[in-house]
């Protein structure tokens, strides 16, 4: 049985005040209502879509967060993180992002969502790829959600050294990983203050 409109409305806010990632398809499902109609509630609720919501969350959370280049740099939107250690981002493929012949995504932009969030986890100034080994595993389309997962697995002071591994996941199943060797201006010792 669906609920009232007034009562679905307001479990509806909560919903998005609770995960501000969650997308109209998925409302419609939990709702069990149309995605036109969860449009509609949003855009009665003042309450925008999610991209919009993303944008806002990641800018205002992350801004002076990443010290490593401009967040409107980072390719995909950054929607967590704890420098030196690890990030999330996510990214929408759109058409434009796809060869138009199969519509499967163009690698570089896997590698871009992966390499810039391996670069905005970094605790410095500057940090640049010295060196990256890469495995796409399964291919992407348009219209897929690509949620990347960076984890700072090792550190070489001597060297001002890091490597970070990234994990990027469709629908929780991995399509690309990535391990970046990246040089630093300055690493932090394992005791020294983050």
């Amino acid at each position: 049985m669906r609920r009232p409109k007034k009562e679905r409305q307001q479990a509806l806010k909560d919903s998005i005040r609770t995960n501000p990632f969650v997308t109209d398809e998925e409302l419609s499902a939990e709702f069990d209502v149309s995605v036109q109609t969860i449009r509609l509630d949003r855009m009665e609720l003042s309450i925008p879509e999610l991209r919009e919501r993303i944008k806002h969350v990641a800018v205002k959370t992350y801004e002076d967060e990443v010290k490593s280049l401009p967040i409107d740099e980072v390719f995909g939107e950054i929607i967590d993180i704890e420098l030196d250690e690890r990030a999330i981002s996510i990214f929408d493929v759109k058409p434009e992002h796809v060869f138009q012949r199969n519509k499967i995504a163009r690698g570089h932009h896997l590698f871009a969502q992966a390499n810039s969030l391996a670069v905005a986890v970094m605790n410095d100034e500057l940090a640049l790829t010295v060196k990256s080994e890469l495995q796409f595993l399964r291919p992407v389309t348009a219209g897929q959600r690509i949620v990347a997962k960076a984890q700072v697995v090792d550190r070489n002071p001597e060297k001002n050294r890091a490597y970070v591994k990234v994990v990027s996941s469709v629908d929780q199943a991995t399509v690309f990983i990535g391990t970046f060797e990246m040089y630093r201006m300055t690493e932090q010792s394992e005791g020294d203050e983050k």
